[in-house]
């Protein structure tokens, strides 16, 4: 089986992330990655908290805290909210992390080697009451393209233009919010990119009639208006240090790089660190250096991550000349809104993921977001659309079949699965239709395209109670025991069949559906067609519980109160 590189792009470490940012990007990997686990692939999940940049130094010292131990909490407190949610990373690791320092200044000294790193004299915004030059996401003010009043000096997260802090109208310091600002003369290293275009734009070529639209659209806009030099150093006192030995003027002064120059290179960094902790038996080169033809690299992200993913980071790939791993696939994502307006960490707007695993277990959350992903436009959370899919899909199509089959089951034929007669016409047609759905749903998967999957998924349950409905075995058994007893066995072959290939979506649930059958030795990761028509994994015989209920109905009441506490509309 094919070797598969998974990486979600990094959550910030500023705060608790929102369900945009969930299914964003985390999320549908985690799916992606557990299929592809059951399909017997050879998988590895990587992700980390991206803990460089301005916004971490501003939270730590908004905490009275020291901008490392601050962290180090921020990343705890995320990855138990990502354990919560059931993400099942083969290792989550932190962008401070020696690995990533190491690995960032390797790729920095042989850009420079390669004459595509230059230092040079700029002019930067200086703030006398802060007693310091202001980093980019230091600086914020209106966008000169579209108006809007707090974007920041790197990048306007309402239209996404690149931006240069000298570039805002009325600018202002994040720190201290004084318009006293003054431009003074520094120096920095810039990444020579325009330098670079014509490698990146033939590398482009190469693999956009692969990626969704919205991806390679993102990258082929930024070609199109042309690669800058970037600069990829910041004054910070946090980030990956510049390295004394290549430049030592630029390291006595402190400087980092940029938080978007490291950031990248964790996937690489987080991915030593996991082989670091079983050096051996584990060979982080075998995932990333000189393994073209052995690896596909899918990276998932949300719509503003793209620029940086399948341009800048593959232009800092391309110019260290050596044979690094660069992405195959980019699977971009839309905004999730929060009715129609923005989910938004900085302004408190919209569910938090630790405020919904409050509300309710984890599956509730991971079927709606990937049956509602922003795939091909924007989608929007709405608590009227959350209740309707939770109590449709999941309470009644899911969770009732297995709870009146299997409390029908034992109440009339007690804790065993009965036996039965021969499957007959009504088996037939439901074997082949599940045969059918299955390959669906495989294809969707295969496909990346995950809300034409959750519908095929749901239309394997949905099949499950139009043939329990045809046959009706609570009327069956008053005329035909034996029929209704195959009913029911076919039925409960179907809800382990349900265990098996909803795992993806909804971990937790299908554990608990699988629990149900004490199989002797259930060992099975997906189901064959020839499975999926004949049923018969369950044998007559193997001993059965009837769990809890799987999924709570939300009532009128739950609605109002979801709503009054986060509220049912959102203001701009």
């Amino acid at each position: 089986m094919a070797r598969h590189l998974i990486t979600s792009a990094l959550p910030y470490i500023n705060g608790i992330k929102h369900l945009g940012n969930m299914v964003g990007s985390m999320l549908p990997a985690d799916v992606y990655a557990r299929y592809l686990r059951q399909r017997g692939h050879d998988v590895l999940y990587i992700c980390a908290t991206d803990e460089h940049g301005t916004p971490a130094e501003l939270a730590a010292k908004e905490q009275g805290l020291p901008v490392d131990e601050f962290c180090a909490q921020a990343h705890d407190a995320q990855k138990a909210v990502y354990d919560g949610f059931a993400l099942a990373f083969d290792y989550f690791g932190r962008s401070s992390s020696p690995e990533n320092r190491d690995i960032t200044q390797h790729f920095a000294r042989k850009l420079n080697e390669n004459g595509f790193i230059e230092e040079r004299a700029i002019r930067q915004v200086y703030s006398p009451a802060d007693g310091r030059f202001l980093p980019d996401r230091y600086v914020e003010g209106t966008c000169p393209h579209c108006g809007y009043d707090k974007a920041r000096g790197d990048q306007c997260e309402n239209c996404t233009r690149v931006l240069d802090p000298t570039d805002l109208i009325n600018p202002r310091s994040a720190i201290s919010g004084s318009t006293d600002l003054e431009v003074r003369e520094t120096k920095h290293l810039f990444l020579l990119q325009s330098k670079l275009q014509h490698e990146v734009e033939e590398w482009v070529a190469r693999h956009e009639d692969d990626w969704p639209h919205l991806a390679s659209s993102i990258a082929r806009k930024w070609l199109n208006e042309g690669l800058h030099d970037r600069a990829i150093t910041r004054d910070l006192d946090w980030g990956v240090p510049v390295p004394a030995d290549t430049w030592p003027e630029l390291a006595a002064e402190g400087k980092v790089f940029y938080v978007w120059f490291d950031a990248p290179i964790e996937y690489i960094g987080a991915t030593k660190e996991w082989a670091d902790q079983d050096p051996d038996n584990r060979d982080w080169k075998s995932w990333w250096y000189d393994v073209d033809t052995d690896v596909r690299y899918t990276e998932f992200m949300a719509k503003d991550n793209v620029p940086f993913h399948t341009v800048m980071f593959p232009a800092t790939e391309l110019g260290v000349r050596e044979p690094w791993k660069k992405v195959d696939y980019v699977k971009a994502f839309n905004w999730l809104t929060y009715y129609g307006g923005k989910f938004s960490t900085s302004q408190k707007r919209g569910v938090f993921t630790d405020q919904a695993l409050e509300i309710l277990p984890a599956d509730y959350w991971r079927y709606f977001l990937i049956a509602n992903a922003p795939e091909s436009d924007d989608s929007s959370f709405t608590w009227e659309h959350f209740t309707a899919t939770v109590n449709k899909d999941l309470a009644d199509t899911l969770g009732n079949f297995v709870n009146r089959v299997l409390s029908f089951s034992k109440k009339r034929f007690g804790e065993d699965v009965p036996a039965g007669g021969e499957p007959g016409e009504a088996e037939t047609r439901l074997g082949e239709e599940i045969a059918r759905l299955l390959a669906e749903y495989e294809e969707h998967m295969e496909a990346l395209q995950f809300r034409k999957a959750a519908a095929a998924l749901r239309a394997l349950w949905s099949a499950g109670n139009s043939y329990l409905e045809e046959k009706a075995p609570w009327l069956e058994i008053k005329t035909d025991k034996d029929g209704a007893a195959l009913t029911l066995r076919t039925a409960m072959n179907l809800i382990h069949l349900y265990a098996v290939v909803s795992e993806p979506f909804i971990p937790a649930t299908s554990a608990a559906m699988r629990q149900a059958f004490a199989l002797a030795d259930d060992t099975a990761a997906w189901v064959s067609a020839d499975e999926a028509r004949s049923l018969s994994f369950v044998p007559a015989g193997t001993p059965f519980t009837v769990p809890p209920v799987l999924f709570a109905k939300l009532t009128d009441e739950d609605l109002e109160t979801y709503k009054e506490r986060f509220g049912g509309v959102t203001a701009e």
